[in-house]
């Protein structure tokens, strides 16, 4: 039983610290389970920003999750954001985030 479609399922914020990275995820409620998205909450929550907003540009009710990287060291982090629903069947969905940051890419000289 699929309660909604996301894509992509994952987040993953792969770059240089001086790129600015960010990916969008689309959540789209099966018509049987409709749902609203009434909160959002990121497990640690250091490294990225988050925010949720209605995609109005579709017939069908769908969210829109932005993830933005703010680390600007090199390593690597994980997290994950939790969407609060308004759904009994489905409470919480819960949305991964990998991160692997490398050093900016130095210009060679002639």
């Amino acid at each position: 039983m699929a309660f909604a479609t996301i894509t992509p399922q994952n987040v993953r914020l792969y770059g240089t610290a001086d790129a600015a990275l960010k990916e969008t995820v689309r959540i789209v409620p099966e018509k049987n389970y409709p749902f609203k998205i009434i909160d959002t909450k990121a497990q640690v929550g250091k490294d990225i920003r988050y925010h949720v907003s209605q995609d109005n540009q579709s017939r069908d009710i769908s969210y829109l999750l932005t993830v933005e990287n703010l680390k600007r060291t090199t390593g690597r982090f994980y997290d994950t954001i939790y969407l609060m629903t308004d759904s009994r069947l489905k409470p919480r969905i819960s949305i991964r985030v990998y991160g692997k940051i490398s050093e900016p890419q130095t210009p060679k000289a002639n």
